[in-house]
């Protein structure tokens, strides 16, 4: 009987299953706390699930079914595709992230590829609604972006802190 242990060592398989999991924590981790960031938000500003409304209409319509904050309808519909697509894209920066951690424990200069990859999606949803939707930022105030990442980047870090506290991100 052949398995994926007889082609690979041991404790690869292992460890790949491992970096996986942890990613995908990471992950929803993150996720979890940019939704629930702006669930607060928009609850305050009376439209509870406005913004992923607002950001599930600028990705499924082309941003071309925003009107204004007051009068923009909340479909559950809408919600519930971008909160998952959302999760999903947070999964994956939570895998690279985990295989950067990985790599940082064994070679601590792999550290700054951890810095880098928090600048680059710190700033990268700002930049990508600038240029395919803009009446999302116009819409969202951007300091409640700011403010959401960086929630979502010490929820995400404080997670991967604890599960690995001997790790150096500088050489």
């Amino acid at each position: 009987m052949t398995s994926l242990q007889g082609a690979r060592a041991p404790g690869l398989l292992k460890a790949d299953t491992e970096i996986y999991a942890e990613g995908m924590m990471i992950g929803l981790v993150g996720a979890l706390t940019i939704a629930l960031w702006f669930l607060v938000v928009d609850s305050f500003q009376g439209r509870p699930f406005l913004t992923p409304s607002l950001l599930g209409t600028a990705l499924f319509k082309g941003g071309g079914g925003i009107t204004s904050l007051s009068t923009h309808p909340i479909s559950f519909e809408t919600v519930a595709m971008f909160t998952w697509i959302h999760g999903m894209v947070f999964v994956v920066i939570g895998v690279a992230t985990s295989w950067l951690l990985n790599l940082a424990e064994r070679d601590p200069n792999y550290g700054f590829g951890v810095l880098l990859l928090f600048v680059l999606f710190e700033f990268g949803f700002i930049c990508v609604s600038l240029i395919f939707a803009e009446e999302v930022l116009e819409a969202l105030a951007i300091p409640d972006i700011l403010i959401g990442n960086l929630l979502a980047a010490a929820a995400m870090g404080a997670y991967c802190w604890r599960r690995h506290p001997t790790l150096k991100i500088y050489p």
